[in-house]
């Protein structure tokens, strides 16, 4: 079954304005089941629901979820569909690998701790207060952040912005959600997470054995914890369509 490419995903919205049906369910979306389009189009009808009443600056939107999760996959496909919007990833606020080599942190590269934290809650915050036009990148082949790399476009209705640890309750982190107007946690069953985490770093270069040990040394050990740790309270809970594949 088709999953989202550019060539299927739903046109852009105008402002405030559904053509999608109503009456879905409020939290959680249990869209396991659901095509691809079909889960999209339910989750676009519940955030336009709830943005009937536009504030006088860009709506934020946290999408977070364990690593694998399809984060970056669906932020672009719900900025796409929403009107006006732009999604930012969180991977530029990695810390220097420097730093990371220095406090023997760089084989845990995409912990909790190996982010700037308080960087990220200064520019969401700075972002909520209308202050911020530009946004760090990563540079993946180089392994390095890419400091004011994105501008944020002007005259923005919806911001996404998508990470692991919007959500995690640790110091720091868990002041990051009341500074979002929605937030979804992506909910993806753990033997599907740990087979896309292998093929990443398959897709990568590496060896089967190779990519098993980097997946469930690190990357599955930061999964648990981002589903242990974060407050799903408030938040849009969606059940990725078991059919998505690798796309969400």
């Amino acid at each position: 079954m088709a999953g989202l490419t550019e060539s299927n995903l739903p046109e852009r919205l105008p402002s405030g304005k559904s053509t999608l049906s109503s009456g879905l369910p409020e939290r959680p979306l249990n869209l396991a089941n659901e095509e691809p389009r079909v889960a999209l189009d339910a989750l676009l009808t519940q955030l336009l629901a709830r943005a009937e009443n536009k504030p006088a600056r860009p709506r934020l939107l946290g999408l977070a979820g364990p690593p694998g999760s399809g984060k970056t996959t669906l932020a672009a496909a719900l900025a796409a569909a929403l009107p006006a919007a732009q999604a930012l990833p969180m991977d530029g606020f990695h810390r220097d690998n420097r730093a990371l080599i220095a406090e023997g942190l760089l084989e845990r590269k995409g912990a909790p701790e190996t982010f700037d934290a308080p960087a990220v809650l200064a520019a969401i915050t700075a972002l909520r207060a209308g202050r911020l036009q530009r946004w760090p990148g990563f540079d993946r082949a180089a392994d390095c952040t890419l400091p004011d790399a994105i501008a944020i476009d002007a005259n923005l209705e919806w911001v996404l912005i998508e990470g692991n640890y919007l959500l995690l309750e640790q110091p720091v982190w868990r002041s990051l959600a009341g500074l979002f107007d929605e937030t979804i946690w992506l909910d993806v069953p753990d033997p599907v997470l740990e087979a896309r985490l292998i093929q990443r770093w398959r897709d990568h270069g590496l060896d089967e054995a190779a990519a098993q040990a980097r997946a469930r040394g690190n990357d599955l050990p930061n999964a648990a914890l981002t589903k242990a740790r974060s407050v799903r309270t408030g938040a849009l809970v969606y059940h990725a369509p078991a059919d998505a594949g690798t796309l969400l």
